[in-house]
């Protein structure tokens, strides 16, 4: 669905398409991205869209890629989760909840909103395997901004001005933590990397 951005809400949004006005629910790391925006831009968004007899108000869900469409579609198959539920739940970015399912990380689904250890079970047996297509998606625009910036700093400032290390030291953990994982985009998954290659050692 193509249209003018008229209003931006907490977990919703308002475009104007056909010149009909459509209520669009996202989760929230697409919300992320469009509030980005200024009112009366352009936008595209993929659209779920959910009407049943027990809700015959139709909910429309927005997302940015078809991908993170197609993984909704499954997400939803997962029972006790529907679609009002999922969208709460997708706090974090597609990518990063499909890694977990086939990573099997418990702990990372119980991050979601509203899962809790037995859904998170579910999710996993009924999605893993499924899940490596979903895994690849790109990282958002907004994510991708930050990467200009030198994640580098803020961490090395922590570790040495906050954690007491040396400067030497602090610069030899993120060299290796970055040597670890050269994907690292943002100073919190840095730090998190640093944080485990101490913790391994």
């Amino acid at each position: 669905m193509e249209g003018t951005l008229l209003k931006i809400g907490e977990d919703r949004i308002l475009l104007l398409a056909n010149q009909v006005g459509y209520e669009v629910m996202l989760p929230t790391f697409v919300m992320e991205t469009v509030r980005t925006r200024e009112i009366g831009d352009q936008l595209a968004l993929y659209i779920f869209f959910q009407q049943t007899d027990r809700q015959p108000k139709p909910v429309l869900i927005g997302f940015n890629l078809e991908a993170e469409k197609e993984f909704f579609q499954h997400f939803i198959s997962v029972e006790d989760i529907g679609p009002l539920k999922a969208v709460k739940a997708m706090t974090i970015p597609v990518r990063d909840i499909a890694r977990a399912i086939e990573t099997k990380d418990l702990a990372k689904l119980k991050q979601l909103k509203g899962i809790g250890n037995r859904t998170a079970q579910k999710i996993i047996a009924t999605l893993s395997g499924k899940m490596d297509k979903f895994a690849l998606i790109r990282k958002s625009e907004k994510v991708d901004m930050q990467v200009d910036e030198d994640i580098t700093t803020p961490v090395m400032d922590v570790l040495v001005s906050q954690l007491g290390h040396k400067i030497a030291d602090a610069r030899q953990m993120i060299a290796a933590a970055l040597e670890r994982d050269s994907s690292l985009s943002t100073p919190e998954e840095l730090f998190d990397e640093v944080y485990r290659g101490e913790a391994e050692r």
